[in-house]
C-alpha cells in the first residue's frame, strides 16, 4: 500500500513539474492563440468596440472587417475585405473622411448608431439609421454583408441599417443596383480616386430609371460613358452574358423598386 502510495505521489510531482515547466506554457499560449482565431468574433454588440489592430471575422471564415490602408497611403479606413485575400477590399464606411493614425475605433454611440471615432472621440462616420433599436448588434455575414439588428438569441428579424444599401466600388452576391421608387433612394456603384484613395471617384455605375431601366456607366455624375440598352424582360442588350455557377442575376420593376 505504501508503495502505491508512493508511486502516486511521484506522479503527481511529476505532473506538477510539468505543468510549470516554461516549455507547457509556451504550448498553452500558442494553443489560446489558435482557439481565440478559431472562434474569432463576427457581432459587435452595444458597449463593446473594435480597435485598430481588432477585426470581426464571419461565420464561415469568408470576409473579415478591420481597420486598413490601401496601397501605399498611410491613412486609415474601415472596411470589409476577404478573409483570404485581405488586399482584396469591397466595401468601405469612412472613404471621404480617413483616419491619420491608428486610434481609430468602431462601436456603437449613445442614439444606437454605429460609429467610427477618431482619437478625440469625434464621430466621423455613422450608420445614420433612422430606426432606432433597444439593443442593437452589428453581425458581419458570409455575403459580406455588415447588418444591424435587434439583439436576439437568433440574430434574426429585420435590420435597421446593412452596409449592402451602400455599396462602394464592388459588387457583391446580394446587392442592388437601382432605386427605389417611392423614396428615391439608389443603389450604385462609385469608383476610388485611386489604388491608394478609397474616396468617391469619378465614375459612377448604376441603373437609369428614367422611361425603361438601362444601366449607365458615368463620368463626373453626367457624362455617359457606356450605356447598355433598355431591360427587355431577359436582359440588358450589350452586356455581356455569361453562364454563372456562383450567382443568377435578377431583374426587379415594379411600382415600389427597380433592381
Amino acid at each position: 500500500m505504501r508503495r502505491i502510495q508512493g508511486k502516486m505521489a511521484d506522479g503527481f510531482m511529476e505532473i506538477g513539474k510539468l505543468f510549470s515547466s516554461p516549455t507547457f506554457h509556451s504550448l498553452f499560449v500558442i494553443f489560446m492563440s489558435v482557439l481565440n482565431l478559431s472562434v474569432a468574433s463576427d457581432t459587435l454588440s452595444s458597449g463593446q468596440s473594435i480597435k485598430d489592430g481588432e477585426t470581426l471575422v464571419s461565420s464561415g471564415q469568408s470576409f473579415e472587417l478591420g481597420f486598413f490602408s490601401p496601397g501605399k497611403s498611410k491613412n486609415r479606413y474601415l472596411g470589409i475585405w476577404y478573409k483570404f485575400s485581405p488586399e482584396t477590399v469591397v466595401w468601405v464606411a469612412n472613404g471621404n473622411n480617413p483616419l491619420t493614425d491608428l486610434d481609430g475605433v468602431l462601436t456603437f454611440s449613445d442614439e444606437r448608431n454605429l460609429v467610427v471615432l477618431n482619437r478625440s472621440n469625434s464621430v466621423i462616420w455613422s450608420s445614420n439609421s433612422s430606426r432606432v433599436l433597444r439593443n442593437p448588434v452589428a453581425q458581419l455575414s458570409d455575403s459580406g454583408n455588415l447588418v444591424v439588428l435587434e439583439n436576439t438569441s437568433s440574430h434574426s428579424g429585420e435590420c435597421s441599417w446593412q452596409s449592402f444599401d451602400y455599396p462602394t466600388d464592388t459588387l457583391l452576391t446580394g446587392m442592388r443596383m437601382g432605386q427605389n421608387l417611392k423614396t428615391g433612394f439608389e443603389w450604385h456603384l462609385t469608383s476610388w480616386k485611386s489604388m491608394d484613395d478609397p474616396s468617391s471617384g469619378d465614375y459612377t455605375y448604376g441603373i437609369n430609371v428614367e422611361g425603361l431601366p438601362q444601366l449607365e456607366v458615368l463620368y463626373k455624375g453626367f457624362r455617359k460613358i457606356l450605356r447598355a440598352g433598355p431591360q427587355n424582360g431577359v436582359q440588358f442588350p450589350g452586356t455581356p452574358q455569361s453562364e454563372s455557377t456562383l450567382f443568377k442575376p435578377m431583374f426587379v420593376y415594379n411600382e415600389t423598386c427597380v433592381f
